[in-house]
Parts: C-alpha cells; sequence; structure tokens
C-alpha cells in the first residue's frame, strides 16, 4: 500500500515543485527588475555616474538617458522585452558600457563555476579530515566516547574575507607561492578555493561527525562486524547512509558560492559571477544584472535536482519501500575536557565583554593609530585610535542578539517550508543559490542599509539550509518502518508530528543552527564590508572585521580581537550542545 501511495503522490508532487521553482524564480526575476524604482533613487542619474562619474550632470543629460534606455516606460515593459528576447539568445545590452550582456555573464560564470569545482575539492577533503576519527573508530566497533566538534566550528567560525585576505598576504605576497590577485590560471584558483572551502568543509564534516554514531549502531553494522567484514567496507556504507541527510547543504554552502563568493572575489580580483552581479546592482544596470540572476536560478534548480537524484539512489529501494530504519543517536560518554572547554570558552569571552563595557567605544585618539596590545590597549587600536577592546565588548550583545533573532527566524521559517515539501524544494533550489548580496541590495534599497535591513535580507536567504535539511529528514522518516506501523494502528497526523517527525528533525536542525550561528554573523559582517549592513560608528564585531581588513598586513591585532571572539561564540555554541545532550542522555541511561 504505501509503494502505491508512494507512486500515486509522484506526479503531483513534481508538479508542485515545478510551481515552486517557477513561482520563486518570477518572483525573485521581478524583484530584480524593480531595483531601481525601489530604491528612491533616479537611475538614469546611478547609470550616468557609473558611465562617466560626472558629479553633477544636467538635466538635459539625464533626459538623454531616460530616453534612450526608456525609463520613463517603468519597469514592467523593460522586463517583458528582456524575457523576449532570451528565447533568440539576446540578454541585452548593458546600460553602462553599451556591451552585449550575454558574453560578459558567460565568462563570469565560468570564472565562477571554476571556483566552484576547486571550492568543493578542498570541502570535500577538510569535511573527510573531520570527521576521520569517528569513522576510524565506530567502522571497528570502538566508538565510545563523542567529539565535542570544537574543531569543526573553530574552522567553520573563520571568516571567509578574512581568511582571504590572510591567504593573499602570507601565500601571495609574503612567499609568493601562489598568485594574490587576478584570474590568470589554475594557480590563481588555489588561494581563493582554500579560503572559500575550509569553512564550508568544516560545516558539511561538523554535520557529518554528528550523524555518523548513528548509522554504527544500526543492527547491519554490528552484523557486519560480527560476520568479520572489513572496516573500510562498513565505513562506506556506513558513510553512504548519514550522507543522504547531510547531502543537501551542499546546494546551499558549495554551490552559492557561484554567487556569493562576491567579497573573496573583490580580494582577489577575480572576475566571477558574483562580482559582476553587485557590479551591475551597485549602477542599476538591469540587463547583466537580471541575466546573472537567471543563471543561478537555473543552478540552483539543476543542482537540487541533481542533489536529489543521489540522494535517492544513496537511499535506495528502501525509501520509496517505507523500510528505511531510523538513525537514533547512541549514548556516548562525553569527553572529560568538554566542560573545561565550555566552560574556558564562556569565562574568556565574559571578561572580555565585561572589561570592554567599562571602556569608551567612540573615543578616538589619532594619536594612538593602530598600536599594538599594551596595558592600556589590551587589544590595540584601530586606524582611528579606537580601543579595540571597548568596541569588541559594546558589540557583543547586538553582534549576539542579532544572530540570535536571524537564526531563529530562520530556523522556523526552514521547519516550515521543509515540511511543505514538494513545494518548498523548488523555492529552497532557487534561494540557495541566491547571493545575500543582492539579497541586501533589496531589502536596503526599501530600508537603508543598517543592521536590520542586513538582518531582514540574512533572513531571505537564510532558511534554506534549515529547509534542505528538514525535507531531507522528513522523507527518510516517513519512510520507516515506525512511521508506517503508527500508521497503520491508527496514528493521526498531529500523533505522528509530535512523537515522530519532529523529534527526528529539531534535534539535528538545532545542532545545524548552532553550528551555523558564527556564520550568521560572519554574513551580516560581509554585507556591513560592503556598505550594506551595519554602519559607523557603531561597535558590532561584523563590522569591526569589515573595517579592519585593510590593515591585516600592517597590524593584524585590528582583526584578531574579533576573530577570535567569533571562534569562542562558535566553540561555546556547539560544545554547550554537545554538553547539554551528554547530560540528558546519562539522566536518561536505564539502570
Amino acid at each position: 500500500m504505501s509503494v502505491m501511495s508512494a507512486g500515486a503522490d509522484v506526479r503531483p508532487g513534481r508538479w508542485r515543485a515545478g510551481a515552486g521553482r517557477v513561482v520563486a524564480g518570477a518572483a525573485l526575476l521581478t524583484a530584480v527588475a524593480l531595483l531601481p524604482w525601489l530604491s528612491g533613487n533616479d537611475p538614469a542619474l546611478t547609470v550616468l555616474r557609473a558611465r562617466s562619474a560626472d558629479a553633477d550632470p544636467t538635466p538635459g543629460q539625464l533626459a538623454a538617458v531616460r530616453e534612450q534606455l526608456g525609463l520613463d516606460q517603468g519597469p514592467f515593459p523593460h522586463l517583458a522585452h528582456w524575457l523576449g528576447g532570451l528565447p533568440r539568445g539576446d540578454a541585452g545590452t548593458s546600460w553602462v558600457s553599451g556591451e552585449p550582456v550575454l558574453p560578459q555573464v558567460t565568462t563570469a560564470f565560468a570564472v565562477s563555476l571554476t571556483l566552484m569545482l576547486g571550492a568543493l575539492v578542498v570541502t570535500v577533503v577538510v569535511a573527510a579530515l573531520v570527521c576521520a576519527r569517528t569513522l576510524h573508530l565506530g567502522s571497528r566497533r570502538r566508538l565510545s566516547r563523542g567529539g565535542a566538534g570544537a574543531g569543526a566550528a573553530v574552522l567553520a567560525a573563520l571568516p571567509k574575507f578574512l581568511l582571504a585576505s590572510l591567504l593573499a598576504t602570507v601565500c601571495g605576497v609574503w612567499l609568493g607561492w601562489f598568485p594574490s590577485s587576478g584570474w590568470e590560471g589554475p594557480r590563481s584558483m588555489v588561494l581563493p578555493a582554500l579560503a572559500l572551502g575550509v569553512p564550508s568543509g568544516a560545516m558539511i564534516g561538523g554535520l557529518l561527525d554528528q550523524s555518523l554514531p548513528a548509522a554504527f549502531r544500526e543492527p547491519w553494522a554490528r552484523t557486519w562486524h560480527a560476520y568479520g567484514f572489513g572496516p573500510g567496507h562498513v565505513a562506506r556504507h556506513a558513510l553512504r547512509r548519514t550522507l543522504a541527510g547531510v547531502l543537501p547543504q551542499l546546494l546551499p554552502t558549495v554551490v552559492a558560492l557561484v554567487g556569493g563568493a562576491v567579497a573573496v572575489e573583490k580580494i582577489f580580483n577575480i572576475p566571477g559571477l558574483g562580482r559582476l552581479a553587485l557590479d551591475a546592482a551597485v549602477a542599476q544596470d538591469l540587463p547583466p544584472l537580471q541575466t546573472a540572476t537567471l543563471v543561478l536560478v537555473l543552478l540552483g534548480v539543476v543542482a537540487g535536482l541533481l542533489i536529489q537524484a543521489l540522494r535517492r539512489a544513496l537511499l535506495g529501494p528502501a525509501l520509496r519501500d517505507g523500510a528505511l530504519p531510523a538513525l537514533h543517536p547512541p549514548a556516548l560518554t562525553r569527553s572529560r575536557s568538554l566542560p573545561w572547554v565550555v566552560g574556558c570558552c564562556a569565562a574568556t569571552l565574559i571578561a572580555l565583554v565585561v572589561t570592554g563595557l567599562l571602556r569608551d567605544p567612540l573615543q578616538v585618539d589619532t594619536a594612538a593609530r593602530l598600536l599594538p596590545p599594551s596595558a592600556a590597549h589590551p587589544l590595540g587600536t584601530d586606524a582611528l585610535g579606537r580601543d579595540l577592546l571597548a568596541r569588541l565588548g559594546h558589540g557583543a550583545l547586538r553582534t549576539a542578539g542579532v544572530a540570535l533573532v536571524v537564526t531563529t527566524v530562520s530556523v522556523v521559517t526552514g521547519l516550515l517550508l521543509g515540511m511543505a515539501t514538494h513545494v518548498g524544494a523548488g523555492l529552497t533550489e532557487v534561494v540557495s543559490t541566491l547571493p545575500a548580496v543582492l539579497a541586501g541590495l533589496l531589502t536596503t534599497a526599501v530600508t537603508g542599509p543598517s543592521v536590520w535591513g542586513a538582518a531582514c535580507a540574512v533572513c531571505v536567504v537564510g532558511w534554506s539550509p534549515y529547509a534542505a535539511q528538514a525535507a531531507a529528514l522528513l522523507e527518510q522518516e516517513r519512510a520507516s518502518g515506525h512511521m508506517l506501523a503508527s500508521i497503520s494502528f491508527g496514528a493521526g497526523p498531529s500523533y505522528l508530528l509530535r512523537h515522530h517527525l519532529l523529534p527526528a528533525v529539531l534535534p539535528a536542525v538545532a545542532r545545524n543552527a548552532l553550528l551555523r550561528l558564527p556564520t550568521t554573523v560572519l554574513v551580516l559582517a560581509s554585507l556591513g564590508f560592503l556598505g550594506l549592513g551595519e554602519q559607523p560608528p557603531t561597535p558590532e564585531w561584523g563590522r569591526l572585521l569589515s573595517e579592519n581588513q585593510p590593515y591585516v598586513e600592517l597590524a593584524p591585532w585590528t582583526v584578531l580581537g574579533p576573530a577570535c571572539a567569533l571562534v569562542l561564540l562558535s566553540v561555546l555554541a556547539v560544545s554547550g550542545s554537545a554538553l547539554g545532550r551528554g547530560g540528558a542522555r546519562t539522566r536518561n541511561r536505564p539502570s
């Protein structure tokens, strides 16, 4: 019966998913077309300044630009004309340069796709290193103690634009190993791929490391070990079992690097698609911006379909037949050092914040510019002579508060859309490849540059990892044997939701949210780095990183403080959740 019902649901589900993709793509393209009019700025003035940098154009020049571009007709005729040219291979001409758009976008997409593949290789390698210990011990039935995930949290919390600056300075300028700027060949890809792939690999590896113990606990793993199957064979199948649940995270984590690596592309001077879209959005040059957005939407849809097909191939017929065993994390003994790690991180953060709150974060002393750490200034001073410890302490509550609000809204939205499996799948694929920068431009066009405008922008795109994870876990839980048994005994939707679906999804999504908490701070920082988020002189950790990034070579202490604070916050969140899980399992363990 389950097979027949599953087969009956396939076609309507595909139609709903397709409708979700079309609606989401159309809404996004329409929002992009409205960008010049939403911003409240005269698009003719913006385009004219982008062309010639003329500070005071005459009314006649503005009228000529409006007539040339047909701006008086409004956004929708422009959108219809652009869509009408696509079937003929005509994406229009740039309003700024007057050159055809399609060759520009094609070249930029090829660069970004190459960079994404390089970052994907780094991601896979780092993820394998993060979960290597669990794979090694679990395949040999020697996994008795759970890891805190602190190493993955440290790597995942590394700011990508800060890591890019460090790599460009050390490996590019000082050591001369690789090019620090430009795009000339494979060697130019190494440093930006490392900057993008290391944090992403830590994120994927951390999620895998949390899921693998449950796979090694399944009956087949015990049986195979008893029959003498090799550890490598057991490890491969355990990885296959857990990879299906983590695989959807590749869509928002890695594929989004095509359009979301704007800050890294700017640092390394890479002519990628994200940078092209940002420059076009700033200049309100609609044809290249609309074409780049369409390419990102199509990329997200294709990648989502490929990942979905790969997931179903990994899970096999058990997913279709409702015979998939549920993954239940075992009660592993927690590390003895875990409470010390949590305590040290918490004590250090509290000490930094309290000490910083006793100082003035806005006092400017031009005679004390870029001073190294000392007794008077424990974390040094910035380019204006302001005390970095004071700015770190005063920005702590604002940084953590905004990140927690954004994470909570994103998790709730992701859970709701993840439960709407078919419609939510198409929407998730489209939004996963939407750069936060583009979302920031759309929201700040209405709200203006501010921390809450940046927070809204992150909420617009930040729910997609949780929706993808929730949808994948719900699909596996609905195909489990105990779920079908409950249905056969007459369990209703409310009972299934409370006793099966939510318990299977909420813990994993919560761990993902804690692991991504510093990433949320960094995305807000990236928007601030590009002038779309928190504005000076307000102290905020992301703002501290972005405004001091140009001085990382001359005065590395200017970014060391906020970067270490982010790492401490990440380790505290992940280790604290592991400590809570360990305590709960100890209390619930039968005597």
